[in-house]
């Protein structure tokens, strides 16, 4: 039973995830205010059903103020503002994730995966080099997408973040373009950036614990949590 509601968890996280970049899009596109609120709907459930499926009383205390606040989006016209700020948001998270580990004293985060991936043989000074470079690429990388986010966000039009502030931009973009960078192609050039970091890693370094593409991303899976909780020390 426990192991059918598992299962039943990830098919659903998973429609979520898939849900909310089309649902994003088609809002952006038929510029529906009803769409737009249930993009907003599927988005704070991603947020949510983790922590309710955990019994989480500040989960369950949020729920009812996520509905209300929710049905007042519904009557003003800055329901795109959530929108335009998630990308961004979740770009920046993902940078602070990758760059705060470069910080004195901590551990790159891949570098604690390749770690973890080694163990018990660890690995050498140069795959540790290595894996420094990497997270301050994704650093970058990521960091980079969210500006280009808040860029098209905010030179949008006809409801971009400047023109909800009453400031004309010297320049604007369609909707539909930011929505297209920052519902697809932001997965897309994360997913490019990811194979070919896996690909070049491959030439670098033949000799690896794993044998393909899905058992990396099976180990990863496996070790993620002890990744997140790794000390500083290593």
């Amino acid at each position: 039973m426990g192991m059918r509601l598992k299962a039943l968890r990830v098919a659903v996280m998973t429609t979520l995830a898939i849900a909310y970049p089309v649902m994003a899009h088609w809002a952006a596109v038929s510029r529906s205010v009803a769409v737009t609120v249930g993009s907003l709907a599927v988005l704070a459930s991603l947020f949510l059903l983790p922590r309710l499926f955990a019994r989480s009383v500040l989960a369950w205390i949020l729920l009812p103020v996520v509905v209300v606040a929710l049905a007042m989006l519904g009557r003003e016209h800055i329901a795109w503002l959530p929108l335009y700020a998630t990308p961004v948001c979740v770009n920046l998270f993902g940078a602070w994730i990758f760059g705060h580990t470069l910080a004195a004293g901590q551990v790159p985060l891949i570098e604690r995966l390749a770690r973890l991936m080694h163990e018990p043989d660890g690995i050498s000074d140069e795959i540790a080099k290595y894996a420094r470079h990497v997270t301050l690429a994704w650093t970058i990388f990521l960091f980079t997408l969210a500006m280009l986010n808040l860029t098209l966000a905010l030179f949008a039009t006809p409801d971009g973040v400047l023109l909800m502030m009453g400031v004309t931009p010297p320049v604007t973009v369609p909707r539909e373009v930011w929505s297209l960078f920052a519902n697809f192609l932001d997965y897309v050039l994360a997913g490019v950036f990811f194979m070919g970091e896996y690909l070049y890693r491959q030439r670098k370094f033949p000799e690896q614990p794993y044998r393909n593409l899905f058992d990396f991303l099976q180990r990863a899976r496996r070790i993620g949590p002890r990744i997140m909780g790794r000390s500083s020390n290593g």
